[in-house]
């Protein structure tokens, strides 16, 4: 282990995602392990620039465990988005006596960490988003949280579809990727699923499932879209005005990013963030903490970012022949 690191930053960007808690708990608790002393930023990026920081001894991250959410808060930051910002970000960060980062986030705050460490911040990422869009990590932290809200929510919808015979178009989360919609879709048995990375048609992957179900004696219907392909509203209109089934649109919304993080959420993020600690002391920087083949890797930043996942076509295939 290195003995020029001790002190180091942690904060959480982006969107919220439940477990980010129990990954700025590890960070604290490991980094009191060897000795560290750990500063909060507060606000993302935006507190790096203005200097909000508080101190994080082992006590403060009591309890936090089973909170959604981050107790750091985040926020967008235009001026980060700047050369000009990024150095004064650094600026702050020396003022505070930072020898090294762990930013809690998305790629997007990926980027920002990539840009800390190309002007001397050591700083290693760590993916918290429930999207599950990481290209370099088959998991992210919040992703099985938000997998179970949705599950909850259209069980629910369900009752009442079933009740009335309708037809229930439900929007989830994952503006550029299909994750959460295919597995919500599979795990739900939800007859039809539009997600980004397929190409569809209306009259023959809406109207004609949802008329071959009825056509089976089926009274009601269940359709999950992902954000990204949007428009659920007129989805479900045009339904009702080609087909007759009265039909109802249902937005999850941000219901999806809160809740208490479930045991999978809450195990990852701790390996996760005692895991970008220790990478620190080893004297690495500008790491994506992962998880590749189950395991808990890690990858340079720019190799991470550049790397392209894409969801498998076989759980669109499965979708649909369970739909039979």
């Amino acid at each position: 282990m290195k003995k020029n690191i001790k002190t180091i930053g942690v904060l959480t960007s982006g969107g919220d995602a439940p477990g980010m808690n129990a990954a700025i708990r590890a960070v604290v608790r490991t980094g009191a392990y060897y000795g560290l002393k750990v500063m909060g930023v507060k606000r993302g990026y935006n507190g790096l620039i203005n200097g909000d920081f508080i101190e994080m001894p082992p006590r403060s991250v009591s309890d936090i465990l089973q909170r959604g959410g981050t107790i750091l808060q985040t926020a967008r930051c235009l001026d980060f988005k700047t050369p000009e910002g990024v150095k004064k970000a650094y600026d702050i960060a020396k003022v505070f006596g930072l020898d090294g980062l762990i930013v809690i986030g998305g790629d997007g705050s990926f980027r920002g960490a990539k840009d800390l460490c190309e002007i001397g911040l050591p700083t290693i990422a760590l993916p918290g988003t429930i999207d599950n869009d990481i290209n370099c990590s088959e998991y992210t932290v919040g992703y099985d949280t938000c997998l179970n809200t949705v599950i909850d929510a259209v069980d629910k919808i369900r009752d009442t579809a079933a009740s009335h015979e309708r037809c229930s178009v439900v929007e989830v989360m994952g503006r550029g990727a299909g994750y959460i919609a295919i597995n919500a879709a599979i795990a739900c048995g939800a007859d039809v699923v539009l997600v980004p990375e397929s190409k569809w048609s209306f009259d023959d992957d809406v109207l004609r499932p949802i008329l071959e179900s009825k056509s089976r004696g089926k009274k009601h219907s269940i359709i999950i879209v992902a954000e990204g392909i949007g428009g659920v509203i007129e989805i479900a209109k045009e339904i009702q005005e080609k087909t007759g089934i009265e039909s109802r649109a249902t937005i999850l919304g941000h219901v999806q990013r809160g809740g208490s993080p479930s045991v999978r959420d809450r195990v990852i993020a701790s390996q996760m963030g005692a895991r970008s600690v220790e990478l620190l002391l080893e004297g690495k920087s500008n790491r994506i903490v992962c998880i590749q083949n189950g395991q808990i890797v890690d990858v340079d930043i720019e190799e991470g970012l550049n790397m392209t996942k894409t969801l498998p076509q076989e759980m669109i295939k499965l979708a649909k022949k369970l739909t039979v």
